[in-house]
């Protein structure tokens, strides 16, 4: 299963770079549809004490319409985690040195459209739905008798996880700041909604790329 999970994420980086290269060659001809094009590399936090990073490409068309595509990856503690769940923890010199934690790892490509607004010369706002590609780990959590050895002591749980593919529906709403004419920064927030599990999010953002601020 985790063959699957690495053939999308090497699937959705060479998509990434495939249409970062067309897009970009295609922005550069005299006729083109875009008001501005960029990269854009966000980190942040989720829900259920998640981060999340993510690497995508935005354009915002003539008609103020915005299309993304985006892959991102994101760790966070499992939907169904239960409320007295201790991890193993064993003692080397004093140290306490814990079992692996149960996180739920998602990776997600999605693709979005959307509206942009024009808030200043140099700042705008998008906000965007569509659906999204997700695989992700679904943790099956055991109730399980506590060992108390010398040095260890066992978890009150036992886990496994089961790599599942799905599709699921994304909102995102974002603003941008375009400090210089090449490079800016961004802000926004994200709901994720799928049978897996449903991260909701909010991130900081770079983005890189033809931003076209507004004359004076």
């Amino acid at each position: 299963m985790k063959v699957k999970t690495k053939n999308l994420m090497q699937r959705s980086s060479f998509l990434l770079l495939l249409s970062l290269q067309s897009i970009v060659t295609f922005s550069q001809t005299k006729e083109t549809p875009f008001k501005k094009i960029y990269l854009q590399a966000a980190s942040g936090v989720t829900n259920k004490k998640g981060i999340t990073v993510e690497l995508g490409i935005q354009a915002v068309l003539k008609n103020n319409w915005t299309t993304t595509i985006a892959y991102q990856k994101i760790e966070m503690n499992p939907k169904n985690l239960p409320a007295d769940y201790k991890e193993g923890v064993t003692i080397l010199i004093f140290i306490p040195v814990y079992d692996e934690f149960p996180f739920s790892n998602l990776n997600i490509l999605s693709f979005t459209a959307g509206k942009f607004f024009e808030t200043g010369r140099k700042t705008w706002i998008t906000t965007e739905a569509g659906f999204s590609i997700v695989n992700g780990e679904k943790v099956v959590f055991t109730p399980q008798p506590v060992v108390h050895e010398i040095f260890y002591t066992s978890s009150n749980y036992s886990f496994k996880k089961e790599n599942k593919t799905t599709v699921g529906g994304i909102l995102k709403a974002n603003f941008n700041w375009a400090f210089l004419s090449f490079m800016g920064a961004g802000a926004g927030v994200f709901a994720n909604f799928n049978s897996i599990q449903s991260p909701i999010g909010f991130q900081l953002k770079l983005i890189v790329g033809k931003l076209n601020r507004t004359k004076k």
